[in-house]
C-alpha cells in the first residue's frame, strides 16, 4: 500500500459505526504525521461529508481541497482511529491553511 501521508485525502470505509458516528464508504482528511501512519499501522483522521452542515466552525469546514467528488464539509467533531487496512485510493490533498485551521477547530472542541 501506497504511503499514507498527513493532509491527504482519501477514502475510507467507516463501517461498522455506533449512534451518530459518519457511516459508510466517505473521504477522510489523515490529520496523524506520516512517520506515525507507517509505523503504527493506523491513521488518525476526520470524516467529510457533502450534506450541508448546520453546525459552523469549530464543529464544521467547508473543504477547498482539488479532487473532492462534490462540495464537502470537513467534520472537525467526527476524529477517528482507523486501521490503514480501512483507508482506500487518494482522493486529493488539504491545502496547508486548511490542515491548521482543522487543527485550530479540535483544539477548540477539546480545549488545547
Amino acid at each position: 500500500m501506497a504511503r499514507i501521508l498527513r493532509g491527504e485525502i482519501r477514502w475510507a470505509d467507516l463501517n461498522p459505526v455506533r449512534g451518530r458516528e459518519q457511516a459508510g464508504l466517505r473521504p477522510v482528511l489523515v490529520l496523524s504525521h506520516d512517520v506515525f501512519n507507517e509505523r503504527s499501522g493506523i491513521v488518525i483522521a476526520v470524516a467529510l461529508t457533502s450534506q450541508e452542515p448546520r453546525a459552523g466552525f469549530p464543529l464544521t469546514l467547508e473543504s477547498r481541497a482539488a479532487g473532492l467528488p462534490k462540495r464537502s464539509w470537513i467534520k472537525i467533531s467526527q476524529i477517528r482511529t482507523l486501521a490503514a487496512e480501512r483507508v482506500g485510493k487518494r482522493v486529493g490533498r488539504a491545502p496547508e491553511e486548511e490542515l491548521a485551521k482543522v487543527i485550530e477547530g479540535l483544539n477548540e472542541i477539546i480545549g488545547g
